[in-house]
């Protein structure tokens, strides 16, 4: 059992197993209501977290502190968002870290660019590029929930238009077209910047791959990450039968 204890206005995930659990923000005199039963949130006010309270109909539901995971699991999503094992990967090749200057193209709803926002901090900023108002307002009140407004600045601009900013850091494309881009974006960076572009088929990976060449990227890799889930239980551990077998091609370069 942890030796925080919580206090009210505080977010709390109540775990009642790997497939079901909720995010709830505690006030005295607030309910949360489910399909197990009810919970008075008052009731949770200065007990420790990892501590079980029962609902009305018995169910027991553990109490644990709400962390960025538990959040992005349940971010608004108008778009497809891209997978945890591709985030840490763009993220790396990137380089993005504290202070860094990001530029994103596309927002969508926002997943990615709130794993960047935090990773910038302190003193750090992303700039995301959105084309659609809708997805751009979607991501918008996504990174407000997530507490991370202060480190995203949104555009609505097609990003093939033209480049606002200069001496970035990195860009990380998720973006129908990046092969467009290539000679805006080397102008853009820093010298020693990094480049990353997220696609979904292979045609576009020879484009861009094909582009950065002639634009004078340099150190490029065109990689594929898969992921696969076991079950695991004494005697029975094997792989599970339903697995993501793709999500997307990671294209990385860094200008020279």
């Amino acid at each position: 059992m942890s030796s925080r204890t919580i206090m009210s206005g505080e977010e709390v995930l109540l775990y009642l197993n790997e497939r079901k659990s909720w995010i709830v923000r505690v006030e005295e005199g607030k309910k949360f209501h489910c399909h197990r039963g009810i919970v008075e949130l008052g009731e949770l006010m200065g007990k420790h977290y990892g501590f079980e309270v029962s609902t009305t109909l018995g169910a027991r539901l553990r109490a644990m502190p709400a962390d960025y995971l538990d959040h992005l699991e349940r971010i608004s999503r108008r778009t497809q968002v891209i997978y945890p094992k591709d985030m840490a990967y763009i993220a790396l090749m990137a380089n993005v870290r504290s202070g860094s200057r990001v530029l994103e193209c596309g927002t969508g709803s926002g997943a990615l660019t709130s794993y960047l926002a935090g990773l910038v901090r302190p003193g750090g900023k992303v700039i995301t590029y959105e084309m659609r108002e809708e997805f751009q307002e979607n991501a918008r009140r996504n990174i407000e929930k997530l507490g991370l407004s202060d480190s995203v600045e949104f555009r609505l601009k097609d990003l093939t238009s033209g480049i606002d900013e200069s001496d970035l850091d990195s860009m990380v494309l998720d973006m129908a077209t990046p092969w467009l881009v290539m000679a805006q974006a080397y102008q853009a960076l820093r010298a020693g910047g990094r480049l990353v572009s997220f696609s979904p088929t292979i045609n576009q990976v020879e484009k861009t791959v094909e582009e950065m060449r002639m634009v004078g990227f340099v150190g490029i890799k065109a990689v594929e990450l898969i992921m696969r889930t076991y079950k695991v239980k004494a005697n029975e551990t094997r792989p599970d039968m339903v697995m993501v077998g793709h999500t997307g091609y990671i294209v990385s370069a860094r200008k020279c």
